[in-house]
């Protein structure tokens, strides 16, 4: 989890950390449903689960979250939506994270949409 905060924060100085529960949120970005209701939430996130540290990439590029869309060239990972699992630092490729959350960055700063919105 260490190596996920100090990349981020190195990528993203400007992102304020915020806990959201458990998981520390880097940045806070405005989103709305279709229905009208909304909130705000973290654009990037990360959190130490039992077995695994989970990083959030809540953003939408060209309809598909950015975790999702680079799930094959992630390494040993499970990878939902718009979340990668790590069981060890060993069993990811951190070149590939590293360019997500890279792009993720660039994506925030350039006004992107979280969740699809």
């Amino acid at each position: 989890m260490q190596w996920c905060h100090d990349t981020i924060s190195r990528l993203a100085p400007e992102l304020d950390v915020k806990l959201w529960g458990k998981i520390v949120g880097y940045g806070e970005m405005r989103f709305r449903y279709v229905s009208g209701k909304g909130g705000d939430w973290f654009p990037i996130g990360i959190a130490n689960q039992k077995q695994y540290v989970s990083v959030y990439g809540c953003i939408v590029e060209d309809g598909a979250y950015l975790a999702e869309a680079r799930a094959s060239r992630l390494g040993k990972v499970k990878v939902g939506r718009s979340c990668v699992n790590i069981r060890k630092l060993a069993d990811v490729n951190l070149v590939e994270l590293e360019h997500l959350l890279v792009h993720a960055v660039s994506l925030i700063r350039s006004g992107a949409s979280v969740f699809g919105t």
